[in-house]
């Protein structure tokens, strides 16, 4: 148990396992590193078998040269090699989301079930797109972390920043120090990522789907009709949350994974 590491064309990728049972990955979004998973750990590690990576480039792993989705993926399996599961229920945070659906599609075999935890399957508009060039040009004009300063409070609903200023003080003096190459890389990535909203009806896995209802990164009415593709959903609304529910309303997160976990076979 505890920190572990993994060599990928020799860069070191840290990961952390905690507790015993059903193998539980929890994959990190952009900006973040595995700690923002704390409350979620800390809950599930008591039944569960708890796997939380820092993603190439971020915590403490070092950033190799293929960060897409589909290399984030890879990365994934090397740790289910290294740990040697024969499958484990795989749930990602935004940009971890978007890797989960590029794991799901090319390891379906190693896969109990997958989840969305804020994300979606859809690729970048043209906007969207615009706007991450923008922040590429800002991360290397004014580095990466005065960029995630700048942005973190953005992904808080209006709710939490009224009632929790301190929560978001917090985390962004958490924030883990991200090189420029690492954060253009991801945007880049993400860029680049394809839509996936077909595998939601092409899997026959259960699929979990938590919401923020005030997340302003990921469309609230979007995601829920990708909700209703899979054959078997499990659909969680986090009425308080933006973009980072499981800080913001961690109880409820926390039980949406549970259940989860629990209707699995």
């Amino acid at each position: 148990m505890g920190t572990k590491t993994i060599n990928i064309n020799n860069s070191i990728v840290h990961y952390t396992v905690e507790g015993v049972g059903r193998p539980v990955l929890l994959l990190h979004g952009f900006g973040e590193d595995s700690t923002v998973w704390e409350n979620q750990v800390e809950y599930l590690r008591h039944n569960y078998q708890v796997i939380v990576p820092d993603i190439p480039g971020s915590g403490q792993s070092e950033l190799i040269s293929d960060v897409s989705m589909e290399g984030i993926a890879e990365v994934i399996n090397r740790v289910v090699e290294a740990e040697e599961l024969e499958s484990i229920v795989l749930i990602g945070h935004s940009m971890g989301g978007y890797a989960t659906l590029a794991f799901a599609e090319q390891y379906p075999h190693l896969l109990d079930g997958f989840g969305l935890f804020h994300s979606t399957a859809a690729a970048d508009t043209e906007e969207k797109k615009e706007t991450r060039r923008k922040g590429i040009a800002f991360i290397e004009k004014h580095g990466a972390n005065e960029f995630l300063k700048t942005t973190i409070p953005n992904l808080f609903s209006a709710h939490t920043k009224e009632t929790h200023p301190d929560l978001i003080e917090r985390f962004t003096a958490s924030l883990p120090v991200f090189s420029k190459p690492a954060l253009k890389s991801y945007y880049e990535a993400m860029i680049k990522r394809p839509e996936r909203i077909d595998l939601f009806s092409k899997t026959d896995l259960p699929v979990l789907f938590i919401i923020g209802e005030q997340d302003t990164v990921i469309s609230f009415e979007d995601i829920l009709k990708q909700a209703s593709m899979p054959r078997v959903s499990y659909i969680h609304v986090l009425h308080q949350s933006g973009h980072m529910g499981m800080l913001e309303e961690s109880a409820k997160a926390n039980a949406a994974i549970e259940e989860f976990l629990m209707e699995l076979k």
